[in-house]
C-alpha cells in the first residue's frame, strides 16, 4: 500500500465534497456475506414488517431479498429473520434477536469506519 505523502499539496475540491463506501464482512468462500445491503434490508423489514414490502420498498425483487438473507444465514449459520404465515391477522417478516444483534453490531462498526474515513479524507484529500 502507499505511503500518504504528507507534503504534497491535495487538489483543490468543491465545496460539500463528502467521501463514500460500501462496508460488508464476507467469507473467502462467500462473497458479500453481511454488509450494507443486507443490513439496509433487514432494516426495510422492521419497518414494513414483511419481506415483500421490504423488497417493493427497496425496488428489489422479492426473490433476491430473500435469496440475499438465506445466503447469508447459510454463511453465519443463524437465522436472521422469522416468517410468520398468513392467517386471520395475516403473515409477517420479523427479525430475529440474533438479526437485531447484527444489525446494531453492523452499525457500530460502519460508524466507526466512517469516523476514521472522514478524519483521512479530510487528512489526504482536503488538507
Amino acid at each position: 500500500m502507499a505511503k500518504h505523502n504528507q507534503n504534497k499539496k491535495s487538489p483543490g475540491l468543491p465545496p460539500g465534497l463528502l467521501p463514500n463506501f460500501r462496508l460488508w464482512a464476507y467469507s473467502p468462500s462467500r462473497r458479500g456475506v453481511f454488509g450494507d445491503g443486507k443490513v439496509r434490508l433487514l432494516r426495510a423489514i422492521e419497518s414494513h414488517g414483511s419481506l415483500q414490502s421490504a423488497a417493493r420498498a427497496l425496488g428489489i425483487s422479492y426473490r433476491k431479498a430473500w435469496d440475499d438473507l438465506k445466503k447469508a444465514e447459510a454463511c453465519l449459520d443463524r437465522p436472521l429473520i422469522k416468517k410468520n404465515r398468513g392467517g386471520r391477522g395475516g403473515g409477517g417478516t420479523a427479525l430475529t434477536e440474533y438479526g437485531k444483534e447484527m444489525v446494531l453490531a453492523f452499525e457500530k462498526w460502519r460508524r466507526h469506519i466512517e469516523v476514521f474515513i472522514e478524519r483521512e479524507f479530510d487528512k489526504c484529500v482536503r488538507s
